[in-house]
């Protein structure tokens, strides 16, 4: 039997350490070419939502005790669409008061990403007209309503293909 020089396993080692580099770098590479878009539930950065995720919380139920808002468009076509949310207070009085802002937003991209302000206001229905969605498909509604100091975020999912709306 032939005796063995001892050099094996430092090569293997050697090896498998460079392996395990090369597939870091790579999948460093990799991960920066993809095209990740950002969370805009919160219409801000994942970061700082996750960093305020309790004061976000808090703001809503407040929001929630005073008001109710509702998403009244039954559905939306790709052109020339309206949008429509009504707000009122918990004992049912039209609020004509409330800022708003929808951000309108492809789940996978960010290329069509719109943002919407000053919308028609009358007895608590607040109207976007108007809108066009450049493509085809399921869109994220995001909108940010406040009150005087309560604010809350209502999300909607929407499609142009079909009538669903779907609240997230």
């Amino acid at each position: 039997m032939k005796k063995s020089s001892g050099r094996a396993w430092p090569i293997g080692i050697a090896i498998s350490i460079t392996m395990v580099f090369s597939f870091c770098v790579g999948t460093v590479v990799v991960t920066q070419s993809a095209n990740i878009q950002e969370s805009d539930a919160y219409m801000t950065h994942y970061q700082d939502a996750d960093a305020n995720v309790n004061k976000l919380i808090k703001a809503e139920i407040a929001f929630n005790k005073k008001y109710n808002i509702i998403f009244q468009t039954k559905g939306i076509t790709q052109k020339d669409s309206l949008l429509t949310y009504s707000i009122r207070d918990t004992k049912g009085n039209a609020v004509n008061n409330a800022e708003l802002i929808l951000a309108i937003s492809r789940p996978e991209m960010s290329d069509f990403n719109t943002e919407l302000k000053n919308p028609t206001i009358e007895n608590g229905i607040y109207q976007f007209s108007g809108v066009d969605f450049p493509k085809e498909g399921v869109w994220n509604l995001v909108l940010k309503v406040k009150v005087a100091k309560d604010y809350k975020f209502y999300n909607v999912k929407v499609d142009t293909r079909n009538k669903k709306v779907k609240e997230f």
